[in-house]
Protein backbone atom coordinates (compact mmCIF):
# COMPACT_ATOMS: atom_id res chain seq x y z
CA UNK A 1 0.00 0.00 0.00
CA UNK A 2 2.97 2.32 0.22
CA UNK A 3 2.20 5.74 1.28
CA UNK A 4 -0.93 5.80 -0.59
CA UNK A 5 -3.17 5.90 2.58
CA UNK A 6 -1.43 9.00 3.09
CA UNK A 7 -2.19 10.72 -0.37
CA UNK A 8 -5.66 9.94 0.10
CA UNK A 9 -5.93 11.15 3.58
CA UNK A 10 -4.39 13.92 2.44
CA UNK A 11 -6.90 14.71 -0.21
CA UNK A 12 -9.63 14.56 2.22
CA UNK A 13 -8.57 16.86 4.26
CA UNK A 14 -8.43 19.33 1.31
CA UNK A 15 -12.10 19.53 0.78
CA UNK A 16 -14.13 21.46 3.63
CA UNK A 17 -16.22 19.00 4.42
CA UNK A 18 -17.86 20.52 7.35
CA UNK A 19 -21.12 18.19 8.45
CA UNK A 20 -23.80 17.94 5.35
CA UNK A 21 -21.32 19.07 2.86
CA UNK A 22 -19.04 16.29 1.02
CA UNK A 23 -17.07 19.30 -0.75
CA UNK A 24 -15.63 17.00 -2.91
CA UNK A 25 -14.96 13.95 -0.81
CA UNK A 26 -17.44 11.53 -1.14
CA UNK A 27 -17.33 12.01 -4.80
CA UNK A 28 -13.26 11.22 -4.72
CA UNK A 29 -13.86 7.95 -2.97
CA UNK A 30 -16.84 6.92 -5.30
CA UNK A 31 -14.67 7.09 -8.13
CA UNK A 32 -11.81 5.73 -6.34
CA UNK A 33 -13.63 2.38 -5.55
CA UNK A 34 -15.40 2.30 -9.29
CA UNK A 35 -12.09 2.43 -10.36
CA UNK A 36 -10.92 -0.75 -8.19
CA UNK A 37 -14.15 -2.45 -9.37
CA UNK A 38 -16.60 -2.04 -6.40
CA UNK A 39 -20.57 -1.41 -7.39
CA UNK A 40 -20.82 2.23 -5.90
CA UNK A 41 -24.36 3.31 -5.19
CA UNK A 42 -25.75 7.00 -3.38
CA UNK A 43 -27.76 6.54 -0.85
CA UNK A 44 -28.29 10.20 -0.80
CA UNK A 45 -31.19 12.10 1.48
CA UNK A 46 -32.29 15.56 1.94
CA UNK A 47 -33.22 18.12 -0.74
CA UNK A 48 -31.08 21.31 -2.18
CA UNK A 49 -28.16 22.32 -0.26
CA UNK A 50 -29.06 20.37 3.03
CA UNK A 51 -28.56 17.12 0.36
CA UNK A 52 -26.38 14.43 2.28
CA UNK A 53 -24.10 12.54 0.19
CA UNK A 54 -23.75 9.11 1.34
CA UNK A 55 -21.67 5.92 -0.77
CA UNK A 56 -22.28 2.63 -0.81
CA UNK A 57 -19.68 0.44 -2.69
CA UNK A 58 -19.67 -3.83 -2.78
CA UNK A 59 -17.12 -5.58 -4.08
CA UNK A 60 -18.74 -8.94 -4.76
CA UNK A 61 -17.16 -12.26 -6.66
CA UNK A 62 -19.93 -14.36 -6.37
CA UNK A 63 -18.26 -16.58 -3.92
CA UNK A 64 -20.77 -17.36 -1.00
CA UNK A 65 -19.20 -15.98 1.82
CA UNK A 66 -20.33 -13.41 4.74
CA UNK A 67 -20.16 -9.54 4.41
CA UNK A 68 -18.25 -7.32 5.97
CA UNK A 69 -18.51 -3.34 6.34
CA UNK A 70 -16.27 -0.87 6.67
CA UNK A 71 -17.82 2.22 7.99
CA UNK A 72 -17.15 6.02 8.37
CA UNK A 73 -17.60 9.55 8.00
CA UNK A 74 -16.09 12.30 6.04
CA UNK A 75 -18.12 15.50 7.34
CA UNK A 76 -16.05 17.53 10.09
CA UNK A 77 -17.09 19.76 12.84
CA UNK A 78 -16.29 23.96 12.44
CA UNK A 79 -12.29 24.83 12.09
CA UNK A 80 -13.73 27.49 14.33
CA UNK A 81 -11.62 30.93 14.48
CA UNK A 82 -8.69 29.89 11.60
CA UNK A 83 -6.53 32.66 13.31
CA UNK A 84 -5.94 30.30 16.38
CA UNK A 85 -4.85 27.30 13.90
CA UNK A 86 -1.05 27.05 13.26
CA UNK A 87 -1.89 26.24 9.36
CA UNK A 88 -5.08 25.91 7.22
CA UNK A 89 -7.19 23.52 8.70
CA UNK A 90 -8.03 22.40 5.14
CA UNK A 91 -4.59 22.29 3.68
CA UNK A 92 -2.97 19.62 4.86
CA UNK A 93 0.49 20.41 6.52
CA UNK A 94 3.37 17.71 7.84
CA UNK A 95 5.21 19.45 11.28
CA UNK A 96 7.26 16.73 13.47
CA UNK A 97 6.05 13.50 12.27
CA UNK A 98 2.19 14.48 12.10
CA UNK A 99 -0.54 15.90 9.60
CA UNK A 100 -2.68 18.56 10.56
CA UNK A 101 -5.97 19.74 8.97
CA UNK A 102 -9.56 19.46 10.43
CA UNK A 103 -10.33 16.03 10.23
CA UNK A 104 -6.92 14.38 10.16
CA UNK A 105 -8.37 12.52 13.51
CA UNK A 106 -12.17 12.36 13.43
CA UNK A 107 -12.04 10.62 10.91
CA UNK A 108 -10.65 11.17 7.50
CA UNK A 109 -7.63 9.10 7.95
CA UNK A 110 -9.77 6.13 8.85
CA UNK A 111 -11.53 6.63 5.63
CA UNK A 112 -8.81 7.02 3.62
CA UNK A 113 -7.12 3.56 5.47
CA UNK A 114 -10.25 1.89 5.09
CA UNK A 115 -10.31 2.59 1.19
CA UNK A 116 -6.99 1.74 0.68
CA UNK A 117 -7.29 -1.31 2.28
CA UNK A 118 -10.18 -2.57 0.65
CA UNK A 119 -8.78 -1.62 -2.70
CA UNK A 120 -5.83 -3.34 -2.39
CA UNK A 121 -7.77 -6.87 -0.80
CA UNK A 122 -9.86 -7.14 -4.02
CA UNK A 123 -7.04 -6.53 -6.35
CA UNK A 124 -4.70 -9.37 -4.22
CA UNK A 125 -8.23 -11.54 -3.24
CA UNK A 126 -10.39 -11.11 -6.51
CA UNK A 127 -11.78 -14.24 -5.99
CA UNK A 128 -12.64 -13.95 -2.29
CA UNK A 129 -15.53 -15.02 -0.38
CA UNK A 130 -18.16 -13.02 0.24
CA UNK A 131 -18.32 -9.24 0.02
CA UNK A 132 -16.67 -5.88 1.18
CA UNK A 133 -18.91 -3.48 1.47
CA UNK A 134 -17.44 0.19 2.50
CA UNK A 135 -20.57 2.83 3.47
CA UNK A 136 -19.37 6.33 3.73
CA UNK A 137 -21.13 9.30 5.26
CA UNK A 138 -21.58 12.89 5.22
CA UNK A 139 -23.94 13.39 7.83
CA UNK A 140 -22.39 12.19 10.87
CA UNK A 141 -20.99 15.47 13.34
CA UNK A 142 -24.36 16.81 12.86
CA UNK A 143 -28.06 15.44 13.21
CA UNK A 144 -27.11 12.24 10.95
CA UNK A 145 -30.53 11.67 10.20
CA UNK A 146 -30.00 11.81 6.21
CA UNK A 147 -26.46 9.96 6.82
CA UNK A 148 -25.95 6.56 8.46
CA UNK A 149 -29.23 5.89 9.71
CA UNK A 150 -30.91 6.79 6.02
CA UNK A 151 -28.46 4.64 4.29
CA UNK A 152 -28.87 1.65 7.05
CA UNK A 153 -32.76 1.95 6.97
CA UNK A 154 -32.29 1.93 2.79
CA UNK A 155 -30.30 -1.54 3.44
CA UNK A 156 -32.33 -3.33 5.35
CA UNK A 157 -35.35 -2.30 3.56
CA UNK A 158 -33.49 -4.80 1.29
CA UNK A 159 -33.17 -7.92 3.39
CA UNK A 160 -29.35 -7.00 3.58
CA UNK A 161 -27.61 -8.46 6.96
CA UNK A 162 -23.98 -8.03 7.64
CA UNK A 163 -22.19 -10.24 9.48
CA UNK A 164 -20.02 -7.82 10.58
CA UNK A 165 -19.42 -3.75 10.53
CA UNK A 166 -16.27 -1.97 11.56
CA UNK A 167 -16.33 1.37 12.44
CA UNK A 168 -13.34 4.09 12.01
CA UNK A 169 -14.01 6.18 14.73
CA UNK A 170 -10.72 7.06 16.86
CA UNK A 171 -10.64 5.10 19.28
CA UNK A 172 -7.07 4.20 20.97
CA UNK A 173 -6.18 6.67 23.82
CA UNK A 174 -2.05 6.33 24.66
CA UNK A 175 -0.88 4.35 21.56
CA UNK A 176 -2.72 3.14 18.49
CA UNK A 177 -3.92 -0.18 18.78
CA UNK A 178 -5.00 -0.03 22.60
CA UNK A 179 -8.41 0.24 22.77
CA UNK A 180 -11.50 -1.10 20.46
CA UNK A 181 -14.97 -0.14 20.89
CA UNK A 182 -17.41 -3.00 21.04
CA UNK A 183 -20.47 -0.94 22.25
CA UNK A 184 -21.59 2.65 23.06
CA UNK A 185 -24.22 3.72 25.96
CA UNK A 186 -27.72 5.13 24.57
CA UNK A 187 -28.43 8.52 24.26
CA UNK A 188 -31.63 10.25 25.12
CA UNK A 189 -32.15 14.16 25.42
CA UNK A 190 -35.08 16.22 26.32
CA UNK A 191 -36.01 19.69 25.81
CA UNK A 192 -37.98 20.98 29.05
CA UNK A 193 -40.28 24.19 29.58
CA UNK A 194 -41.38 25.07 32.87
CA UNK A 195 -44.06 28.04 32.99
CA UNK A 196 -44.25 30.48 35.67
CA UNK A 197 -45.97 33.81 35.60
CA UNK A 198 -43.93 36.84 34.51
CA UNK A 199 -44.06 40.01 36.45
CA UNK A 200 -42.38 42.50 38.06
CA UNK A 201 -38.93 41.59 40.55
CA UNK A 202 -40.14 44.04 42.93
CA UNK A 203 -43.33 42.43 43.02
CA UNK A 204 -42.65 38.44 43.05
CA UNK A 205 -46.15 38.06 44.68
CA UNK A 206 -47.93 38.57 41.79
CA UNK A 207 -45.69 36.17 39.31
CA UNK A 208 -44.38 33.13 39.86
CA UNK A 209 -40.74 32.11 38.93
CA UNK A 210 -40.08 29.07 36.84
CA UNK A 211 -36.08 29.42 37.67
CA UNK A 212 -36.94 29.10 41.15
CA UNK A 213 -39.52 26.67 40.85
CA UNK A 214 -37.32 24.25 39.14
CA UNK A 215 -34.17 24.97 40.83
CA UNK A 216 -34.85 22.26 43.27
CA UNK A 217 -35.53 19.66 40.71
CA UNK A 218 -32.38 19.94 38.77
CA UNK A 219 -30.31 19.45 41.91
CA UNK A 220 -32.27 16.60 42.33
CA UNK A 221 -31.73 15.34 38.82
CA UNK A 222 -28.25 15.87 38.81
CA UNK A 223 -27.87 13.86 42.17
CA UNK A 224 -30.30 10.64 41.28
CA UNK A 225 -28.34 7.20 41.41
CA UNK A 226 -30.15 6.39 38.01
CA UNK A 227 -28.57 2.62 37.50
CA UNK A 228 -25.04 1.15 38.70
CA UNK A 229 -24.02 0.58 35.11
CA UNK A 230 -22.40 -3.25 34.84
CA UNK A 231 -19.52 -5.13 33.74
CA UNK A 232 -19.97 -3.80 30.12
CA UNK A 233 -21.25 -0.28 30.43
CA UNK A 234 -20.56 3.13 33.13
CA UNK A 235 -23.41 4.33 35.51
CA UNK A 236 -26.21 6.21 33.21
CA UNK A 237 -25.50 9.41 33.77
CA UNK A 238 -27.23 13.17 33.42
CA UNK A 239 -26.42 16.49 32.51
CA UNK A 240 -28.14 19.73 31.99
CA UNK A 241 -26.32 21.48 28.71
CA UNK A 242 -28.66 24.50 28.25
CA UNK A 243 -31.05 26.53 30.08
CA UNK A 244 -32.65 29.77 29.02
CA UNK A 245 -34.82 32.40 31.19
CA UNK A 246 -35.77 35.92 31.17
CA UNK A 247 -35.81 38.15 28.81
CA UNK A 248 -32.20 40.38 29.05
CA UNK A 249 -33.54 43.08 31.25
CA UNK A 250 -32.78 42.71 35.06
CA UNK A 251 -35.97 43.99 36.41
CA UNK A 252 -38.70 40.89 34.58
CA UNK A 253 -39.44 37.94 36.56
CA UNK A 254 -39.37 35.52 33.16
CA UNK A 255 -43.15 33.54 32.32
CA UNK A 256 -40.58 30.25 31.56
CA UNK A 257 -37.61 29.06 31.56
CA UNK A 258 -35.48 26.26 29.07
CA UNK A 259 -34.07 23.74 30.04
CA UNK A 260 -31.75 21.04 27.46
CA UNK A 261 -30.73 18.39 29.03
CA UNK A 262 -29.34 14.63 28.38
CA UNK A 263 -29.16 11.08 29.72
CA UNK A 264 -26.42 8.58 28.19
CA UNK A 265 -27.57 5.10 29.23
CA UNK A 266 -26.33 1.79 30.09
CA UNK A 267 -28.59 -1.37 29.26
CA UNK A 268 -29.56 -1.53 32.82
CA UNK A 269 -31.82 1.31 32.28
CA UNK A 270 -34.35 1.43 28.97
CA UNK A 271 -35.25 5.34 27.43
CA UNK A 272 -38.67 4.40 28.75
CA UNK A 273 -37.58 4.15 32.12
CA UNK A 274 -35.40 7.49 32.67
CA UNK A 275 -38.39 9.19 30.65
CA UNK A 276 -41.13 7.82 33.50
CA UNK A 277 -38.37 8.51 36.25
CA UNK A 278 -37.93 12.15 35.27
CA UNK A 279 -41.10 12.83 34.95
CA UNK A 280 -42.37 11.39 38.01
CA UNK A 281 -39.59 13.75 39.78
CA UNK A 282 -41.40 16.68 38.02
CA UNK A 283 -44.57 16.37 38.89
CA UNK A 284 -43.93 15.44 42.60
CA UNK A 285 -42.06 18.94 42.82
CA UNK A 286 -45.56 20.69 41.35
CA UNK A 287 -44.15 21.87 38.29
CA UNK A 288 -46.24 23.60 35.36
CA UNK A 289 -44.16 21.78 32.31
CA UNK A 290 -43.88 20.13 28.85
CA UNK A 291 -40.89 18.15 27.68
CA UNK A 292 -39.98 16.86 23.94
CA UNK A 293 -37.94 13.97 24.00
CA UNK A 294 -35.66 12.66 21.29
CA UNK A 295 -34.08 8.66 21.89
CA UNK A 296 -30.36 9.64 19.66
CA UNK A 297 -29.61 6.02 20.09
CA UNK A 298 -30.05 2.56 22.25
CA UNK A 299 -27.36 1.29 23.50
CA UNK A 300 -25.56 -1.72 21.65
CA UNK A 301 -23.08 -4.26 22.64
CA UNK A 302 -21.09 -7.05 20.53
CA UNK A 303 -19.54 -9.89 22.63
CA UNK A 304 -16.17 -11.28 21.49
CA UNK A 305 -16.64 -13.21 18.20
CA UNK A 306 -15.34 -13.69 14.76
CA UNK A 307 -14.34 -9.66 14.10
CA UNK A 308 -12.99 -9.26 17.61
CA UNK A 309 -10.66 -12.01 16.87
CA UNK A 310 -9.67 -11.17 13.13
CA UNK A 311 -9.75 -7.33 14.74
CA UNK A 312 -7.58 -8.08 17.41
CA UNK A 313 -4.99 -10.78 15.58
CA UNK A 314 -4.34 -7.82 12.69
CA UNK A 315 -3.35 -5.23 15.95
CA UNK A 316 -1.71 -7.01 17.83
CA UNK A 317 0.72 -8.23 14.19
CA UNK A 318 1.01 -4.07 13.00
CA UNK A 319 1.33 -2.41 16.51
CA UNK A 320 2.41 -5.27 18.94
CA UNK A 321 -0.25 -4.81 21.66
CA UNK A 322 -3.15 -6.28 22.44
CA UNK A 323 -6.83 -3.59 22.53
CA UNK A 324 -8.97 -3.40 25.49
CA UNK A 325 -12.64 -3.63 24.78
CA UNK A 326 -14.50 -0.52 26.11
CA UNK A 327 -17.95 1.34 25.46
CA UNK A 328 -17.03 4.90 26.98
CA UNK A 329 -17.61 7.74 24.97
CA UNK A 330 -20.08 9.54 22.61
CA UNK A 331 -22.19 7.72 20.35
CA UNK A 332 -21.17 6.90 16.86
CA UNK A 333 -22.74 5.40 13.55
CA UNK A 334 -22.09 1.91 15.33
CA UNK A 335 -25.38 2.64 16.82
CA UNK A 336 -27.03 2.50 13.59
CA UNK A 337 -25.00 -0.18 11.92
CA UNK A 338 -26.02 -2.47 15.03
CA UNK A 339 -29.61 -2.80 13.70
CA UNK A 340 -28.38 -4.14 10.62
CA UNK A 341 -25.17 -6.26 11.47
CA UNK A 342 -24.47 -8.77 13.52
CA UNK A 343 -21.42 -7.53 15.28
CA UNK A 344 -20.04 -4.23 15.33
CA UNK A 345 -17.04 -2.75 16.62
CA UNK A 346 -14.88 0.47 16.35
CA UNK A 347 -11.22 1.01 15.95
CA UNK A 348 -8.93 3.78 14.59
CA UNK A 349 -6.35 6.31 15.41
CA UNK A 350 -5.46 8.42 18.37
CA UNK A 351 -8.21 10.68 19.68
CA UNK A 352 -6.47 12.87 21.63
CA UNK A 353 -7.03 15.85 18.93
CA UNK A 354 -10.46 15.10 17.64
CA UNK A 355 -12.32 18.46 17.12
CA UNK A 356 -9.84 20.74 18.59
CA UNK A 357 -7.92 23.43 16.69
CA UNK A 358 -4.84 22.10 15.00
CA UNK A 359 -6.31 18.71 14.96
CA UNK A 360 -3.58 16.08 13.73
CA UNK A 361 -2.50 12.32 13.23
CA UNK A 362 0.74 10.60 13.47
CA UNK A 363 1.84 9.94 10.39
CA UNK A 364 3.42 6.92 11.35
CA UNK A 365 0.26 5.16 12.51
CA UNK A 366 -1.87 5.75 8.77
CA UNK A 367 0.06 2.38 6.49
CA UNK A 368 0.02 0.17 9.70
CA UNK A 369 -3.81 0.81 10.62
CA UNK A 370 -4.68 0.68 7.01
CA UNK A 371 -2.58 -2.97 7.22
CA UNK A 372 -4.76 -3.59 10.16
CA UNK A 373 -8.17 -3.19 7.96
CA UNK A 374 -6.84 -5.20 5.81
CA UNK A 375 -5.70 -8.52 7.45
CA UNK A 376 -9.03 -8.32 9.17
CA UNK A 377 -10.62 -8.37 5.82
CA UNK A 378 -8.65 -11.18 4.75
CA UNK A 379 -9.43 -13.13 8.04
CA UNK A 380 -13.00 -12.58 7.51
CA UNK A 381 -13.47 -13.38 3.82
CA UNK A 382 -10.60 -15.29 2.94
Amino acid sequence: MSLDALRLTEALIACPSVTRDEAGSISLLQQRLAAAGFACERLDAGAGHARVANLWAVHDAGVPGPMLVLAGHVDVVPPGPREQWTSDPFVPTHRDGRLYGRGACDMKTAVACMTVAAEAYVAAEPRHAGSVALLFTSNEEGSSDDGSAHAVEALRARGLRPLAALVGEPTSVERVGDMVKNGRRGTLSARLVVRGIQGHVAYPQFARNPIHQVAPAIAELAATHWDAGNEHFLPTTFQVSNIHGGTRVGNVIPGEVVIDCNFRFSTESTAESLRARLEALLQRHGLEYGVEWALGGEPFLTRPGSLHRALTAAIEAEFGITPVLSTTGGTSDGRYLATLCEQVMEFGVRNASAHKVDEWVDVDAIEPLARVYRRTLQALLS
